[in-house]
C-alpha cells in the first residue's frame, strides 16, 4: 500500500510581487520530491505535497529573497511600515529625481541639455533596479512577463534617447507594484488581526500518574484531552467541553452573538472566544489547527489566493502580448531597411514600438482602481477582502448581513419594562437593578444603564444569593427580590396567560426577558435587546433601489429570534 503523501504549509517573508510568486512556485514543483505545491500570494504561504526542507524551499525562492517557516509557528512578515519599504523608498527616490528633471527642463529651456538627462537617468537607475534584475533574468530564460517588456521598452527608450519617457515608465511601474504590495500588506493585516483573537499560550492541568500539574504551554503543544484552565478575563485558547466551573463567555468574536453565553458542565467553547466572570475548567476537544477559529482563518487565507478577473486579464495578457510587441518591434527594425535602406530611421522606429507598446497604463490602471475602491471601502467601515470580491459587487442579487455590530450597535439596551397591578415601572426597574448591581450577569449592565439614564436612585441589596443557570434574588427595601429567566418564575409564582402572551411577543420581536417575582408575585418584566443602527432602514432601501433580490440575516441567537420582521 502506498504512503499518504505529505502535505505542509509553510508562512513566507520577503514575498515581494505576484509574479515572482507564481515564479516561486514553479521553482518549488521543479523539486524532484515535491509532487505538488501551490502558494497563497495575498496570505504570504504556500502548501506543499512531498517530502521537503525548508532549506530545499528557501532555495527554490532565493531570487526573491524568500524566507520559509513553519505555518504552526504562526510567524507572519515584519509589520515594516509601507513607507520604510526598500521599493517604495527606492519609488520615492525615483519620484524626487523625476521632478527634478522636469524643474531643470523648464530651467534650461529643453530636454538635451546634460543636467535634466542625469536626473532622468538617475530615476531610471533607481527605481527600474528591481525591474531590470528580474527582466533581464527572465529575457535570458525566454520567460516573457511585464517586466521583461519594461526592461526592453526603458533600455529601447534610452537608446533613442527618451530620457524623460524611460524615466516616467519606471516611475509608473515601480507605482504600480507599491501599490499592489500595500493591498496585499493590508489583506495580511487582517489575518495577522485574527490570528490574534485566540491567545498564543495557555495553563493547562495535565495527568502525570495519580496526580495532575499544571503547566503553561504553546497552543501547538497541547493535545487532544489535556485539561484548561481559564481564569476571569481570559481569552479561551483552545476548543472543548466545560468539565467545571460556571460563566458568562463572550463569544462575538467567533458567533456575533450581542449577549455573553452562560457556560456550564458538558457546554462547548471556542478558541478567541472570553471567559468574563467564574473559572472554567477545559477538556480541550481540538487541535490547534482544527479549532473554529483556525478553519475561519483558513477561509480568510484562501479567499486571498483569489485574483480579480481584471488581474487575471493582465497577467495572461502578459503572457502573450509582450512576445508580440517584441516580435512587431524586431520586424519594424529590420524589414523595411533590407526593403528601402536607412537601418538607422527604421531601427529607431522599432524602438519606438517597443516605447509605445509599452502597456504601462494597463498595468497601473487596474492595482489602483481595485486599492483605490478597497481603500475608500475600508474608511467606511468596509473590508473587502480582495479585487475579485470587488468587481463581483457589481453583480451580486443577494446580501447576507451580520447582525451584530452591522444591523445592530452591539450593545443590548432595555426596551420594554411591564409591570403587573400596582407596580410603577421606576420603582419595579430600581428593585431589579438593586439585584443586578450585585449580580455579573451579561444583561446587568443594559438594566443598570437604564436606571442611570432616568436619574433614578440606586436601593441598597442584603443577603445576595446567585442561583446557578437561573438568576439572583436579594433583599430589597425589606422585601425578596428574585431576577431571572421567565422559567425560573414560573417555577416560584403562577403566571397569567395575558403575561405568557406579552413575554411571547417580546420574545418573537428579538428581545430577551428578565422576570422580577416579590413575595410570590411576578411584579414585572425588562425586556432587552441590541439596538438596531438608525442606518439600517436606509441601507436596506438603498440596496432595494439597486435591485438586490434577496436580503437575509446572520445571526446566532435563538429560534424565536430569528425573524424577518428585524429587517424591517
Amino acid at each position: 500500500m502506498a504512503a499518504t503523501p505529505i502535505k505542509q504549509e509553510y508562512r513566507l517573508q520577503n514575498l515581494s510581487c505576484a509574479s515572482c510568486a507564481a515564479k516561486f512556485e514553479k521553482n518549488v514543483k521543479a523539486i524532484p520530491e515535491v509532487q505538488d505545491a501551490q502558494v497563497n500570494f495575498g496570505a504570504s504561504k504556500i502548501t506543499v505535497i512531498g517530502a521537503i526542507s525548508v532549506d530545499q524551499i528557501e532555495e527554490a525562492g532565493a531570487f526573491d529573497g524568500i524566507k520559509v517557516t513553519q505555518s504552526a509557528a504562526k510567524a507572519l512578515e515584519n509589520t515594516t511600515p509601507f513607507y520604510r519599504k526598500k521599493e517604495n523608498v527606492l519609488a520615492g527616490i525615483s519620484l524626487l529625481f523625476v521632478i527634478l528633471g522636469y524643474l531643470f527642463v523648464g530651467i534650461n529651456g529643453g530636454e538635451s541639455n546634460p543636467l535634466p538627462i542625469a536626473m532622468f537617468i538617475i530615476a531610471i537607475l533607481v527605481g527600474g533596479v528591481g525591474i531590470f534584475k528580474i527582466g533581464f533574468r527572465n529575457l535570458i530564460r525566454f520567460e516573457f512577463d511585464m517586466k521583461t517588456l519594461m526592461t526592453i521598452a526603458i533600455i529601447g527608450a534610452a537608446i533613442i534617447g527618451e530620457w524623460e519617457e524611460a524615466a516616467v515608465v519606471v516611475f509608473l511601474f515601480a507605482v504600480s507594484e507599491a501599490l499592489e504590495a500595500y493591498s496585499m500588506d493590508k489583506a495580511r493585516q487582517s489575518i495577522r488581526q485574527l490570528m490574534d483573537i485566540a491567545p498564543p499560550t495557555a495553563i493547562i492541568k495535565r495527568a502525570h500518574g495519580e496526580h495532575f500539574h499544571e503547566l503553561e504551554l504553546p497552543t501547538e503543544d497541547i493535545e487532544i484531552g489535556d485539561i484548561l484552565i481559564v481564569k476571569p478575563g481570559q481569552k479561551i485558547a483552545m476548543d472543548g467541553i466545560v468539565i467545571s466551573g460556571l460563566s458568562a463567555v463572550n463569544q462575538a468574536a467567533i458567533t456575533g452573538e450581542s449577549i455573553p453565553v452562560n457556560k456550564t458542565i458538558n457546554d462547548e467553547v471556542f478558541a478567541g472566544t472570553l471567559n468574563e466572570e467564574g473559572a472554567l475548567e477545559v477538556r480541550v476537544t481540538k487541535r490547534v489547527e482544527d479549532t473554529t477559529i483556525a478553519k475561519i482563518i483558513h477561509l480568510v487565507e484562501e479567499a486571498q489566493a483569489e485574483k480579480a478577473p481584471s488581474q487575471q486579464f493582465v497577467d495572461r495578457f502578459a503572457k502573450y502580448y509582450t512576445p508580440a510587441i517584441m516580435i512587431i518591434a524586431f520586424l519594424v527594425a529590420v524589414i523595411p531597411p533590407l526593403l528601402v535602406g536607412d537601418w538607422q530611421h527604421w531601427i529607431y522606429q522599432g524602438l519606438a514600438v517597443l516605447v509605445v507598446g509599452c502597456p504601462c497604463a494597463l498595468v497601473v490602471s487596474t492595482p489602483v482602481a481595485i486599492v483605490t475602491a478597497i481603500g475608500n471601502a475600508a474608511r467606511q467601515g468596509v473590508l473587502i477582502k480582495g479585487g475579485v470580491h470587488l468587481e463581483q459587487l457589481g453583480h451580486i442579487e443577494a446580501v447576507a448581513f451580520d447582525k451584530t455590530g452591522t444591523l445592530t450597535k452591539g450593545q443590548p439596551a432595555v426596551t420594554d419594562i411591564v409591570t403587573t397591578e400596582n407596580w410603577s415601572e421606576d420603582y419595579v426597574l430600581q428593585l431589579v437593578a438593586a439585584v443586578e448591581k450585585q449580580s455579573q450577569h451579561p444583561l446587568a449592565k443594559a438594566i443598570l444603564n437604564r436606571l442611570h439614564d432616568q436619574k433614578l436612585s440606586e436601593l441598597i441589596p442584603t443577603d445576595f444569593q446567585s442561583v446557578t443557570g437561573k438568576g439572583a434574588y436579594a433583599t430589597v427595601d425589606n422585601q425578596i427580590i428574585y431576577v431571572g429567566s421567565m422559567k425560573w418564575a414560573t417555577s416560584l409564582t403562577s403566571v397569567d396567560q395575558n403575561i405568557e402572551s406579552q413575554v411571547k411577543n417580546l420574545q418573537e420581536q428579538g428581545k430577551t426577558v428578565v422576570a422580577a417575582v416579590s413575595n410570590n408575585q411576578l411584579i414585572g418584566l425588562i425586556a432587552i435587546a441590541d439596538q438596531l443602527r438608525r442606518e439600517s432602514k436606509d441601507v436596506l432601501n438603498k440596496l432595494n433601489a439597486l435591485k438586490v433580490k434577496h436580503m437575509v440575516m446572520l445571526t446566532g441567537d435563538a429560534e424565536l429570534l430569528r425573524k424577518p420582521s428585524l429587517l424591517h
